[in-house]
């Protein structure tokens, strides 16, 4: 179980993690300022095992790869959503982020609320329901169990 930060639509990859910070020289020294501006206590409070739960269009904006990646480094488990901008998708695919589509979730949880993913069964647990999301493909399971794209390809 881990717990739910929940986000409106049209979260962009400025509000993950702002320009400025993205010349820090590592994601470490990145995380701390992740949704600075929509959740000041985000990085203090997010802990290993949680979930990041939005509405439609999560991670519009730019493709920077450290939106994702300070996620990862905060412990985010998975992110579930509505919907995501197209490159926010591959760059979290890429660096082994789980993102997962689920449509009813958003609408039936709250910030605080805890939940449980299995990706392998495509069903989240929350507040007693069960909602039905996406089962990602074996192949891409496989992807992210081995830590994202790069790591599959190293390996």
């Amino acid at each position: 179980m881990g717990k739910i930060f929940k986000f409106d639509q049209d979260v962009d990859t400025d509000q993950i993690i702002a320009s400025q910070y993205i010349i820090f020289p590592t994601i470490d020294e990145m995380k701390a300022h992740t949704f600075e501006s929509l959740d000041a206590d985000f990085a203090s409070q997010v802990q290993e095992g949680d979930y990041v739960v939005a509405s439609e269009n999560f991670g519009c904006g730019s493709s920077r790869e450290q939106a994702p990646a300070v996620l990862k480094a905060l412990g985010v488990k998975a992110v579930v959503a509505k919907s995501f901008a197209r490159i926010f998708y591959r760059n979290a695919i890429n660096i082994g982020l789980p993102v997962i589509v689920c449509k009813d979730l958003y609408d039936n949880v709250n910030a605080g609320d805890e939940m449980e993913l299995s990706m392998k069964e495509g069903i989240v647990c929350a507040n007693g329901k069960e909602y039905a999301c996406t089962k990602l493909p074996e192949y891409m399971q496989g992807i992210l169990d081995q830590g994202g794209l790069i790591a599959s390809l190293e390996q």
